[in-house]
Parts: C-alpha cells; sequence; structure tokens
C-alpha cells in the first residue's frame, strides 16, 4: 500500500512537472487574468464600438462602459482645488472674496521664471512685457480696449477678481483656461503683482508757519 502510494505520488509529480515545462515562451495558467492583463486603452485612440461603449444606458451590459471623464470628486494630482464660482454678474462680484492660495507662498527663481514665462506666452501679446498694453496686438490697432495692468483699477483689484477674469474671459479677452491650469493662473496673478507700483504712503502736508502757529494756539 505504501509502495502504491509512493508510486501514485511520483507519477503525479512527473505530470507536474511534464506539463508545466513542456513550452519555455507560455507562463502556464495564469490566476487572475483580468488583473494580469488589463485591457488597455491608448488616449485619443479610436474604440471598438464591440467592446466599449460611451452610452450611459448601456452600462451593466457585456460592453465596457467609459467616458473618458475622471472619476467623480476627484482632481489631478498637483492641482488646485476646483474653482466653482459661475461665470455671471454673482460670480464676478464674488470673486473678490477668493483669496490666492499661492499668496503666503513665496515662489522661487526657478518658479518665477516659469511664470514669466507664461505670462510672456499668454498674456504679453496684447498687455506688454511689463503689464502696460503695449503689447503687439494692442500696439497694431487690431484689437482695442486692452488692459493696462499697472493702472490704479488693476492694482486696487483683488486676485480673485483678476482670477475669475483669467479663467473666464472679460470683454474682448477670452477664456484662458483651456491653456493654463489653476496653479498657473493664480501664479501669473502673482506675477501680475510685482508689475504693479508699489503702494507709497501719501506724502506729508507741507507745514507752514501760519498753520505751525495756529496749531500752537490750539494747544495752549
Amino acid at each position: 500500500m505504501k509502495r502504491l502510494t509512493y508510486i501514485t505520488a511520483v507519477l503525479a509529480t512527473g505530470v507536474i512537472i511534464m506539463s508545466s515545462c513542456h513550452n519555455k515562451r507560455s507562463p502556464g495558467s495564469v490566476y487572475m487574468p483580468d488583473m494580469a492583463y488589463s485591457r488597455a486603452y491608448e488616449s485619443y485612440a479610436k474604440r471598438d464600438s464591440t467592446k466599449f461603449t460611451t452610452d450611459p444606458a448601456k452600462r451593466g451590459s457585456s460592453l465596457i462602459y467609459f467616458d473618458n471623464m475622471p472619476a467623480e470628486g476627484t482632481i489631478k494630482r498637483g492641482e488646485l482645488f476646483p474653482y466653482t464660482l459661475p461665470n455671471d454678474s454673482i460670480g464676478y462680484a464674488k470673486s473678490a472674496m477668493v483669496k490666492n492660495p499661492l499668496d503666503s507662498v513665496t515662489m522661487s527663481k526657478e518658479e518665477m521664471t516659469e511664470t514669466a514665462r507664461l505670462f510672456n506666452i499668454n498674456c504679453a501679446i496684447c498687455h506688454g512685457e511689463k503689464g502696460t498694453a503695449n503689447g503687439p496686438l494692442a500696439t497694431s490697432g487690431k484689437v482695442g480696449g486692452v488692459a493696462n495692468l499697472t493702472g490704479d483699477v488693476y492694482v486696487k483689484m483683488a486676485d480673485g477678481t483678476m482670477f475669475h477674469s483669467i479663467t473666464y474671459g472679460r470683454n474682448n479677452m477670452g477664456s484662458y483656461a483651456s491653456q493654463l491650469d489653476r496653479k498657473q493662473r493664480w501664479m501669473i496673478v502673482k506675477y501680475i503683482r510685482t508689475l504693479q507700483p508699489k503702494a507709497t504712503a501719501p506724502a506729508a502736508e507741507p507745514v507752514t508757519a501760519a498753520k505751525a502757529d495756529s496749531t500752537a494756539a490750539k494747544k495752549g
């Protein structure tokens, strides 16, 4: 009996060895093929309509539902939180209360160089390298009403309002949300502040002799 068990064990081992090593190019059986070999999908590639669908009504069918959209409630790694104010007069008014998330962050020399590059590519064509509305399109006369970003109205404008305008566009300027991500837009707002004149204390009123005498009389 023991001998029979021994022979059976040897034969079984031999069968396993022979069946698993007969083809060096084959990995043999895969325990979980769906996890080992996921359905790869190339971005912008045309999907096989016999395998994929973008129709929500066909969810749960034999087709794979895929709409290219990120999972709800998720944001891209490194991206700032979404800007939710609407593109209307109410959203524009409320934007003044939105703080620049980079306001307390000191940008490095490299980041400032990159921000200057982004400004020159996207903004300087109209606003000019220094923000004084002397860019090539502004001086050509083809685009009117270009804002001088160093003017008093923009110096006093809140960061959130400036960001809102870059995000949705304002007057003749279109939206730059597709060209610049949220962090880049806030970086440009911060860069514009470096182009604007620094606020200065009001000059002291000159004191005349008559005024000095009047002040002394009041104190006396």
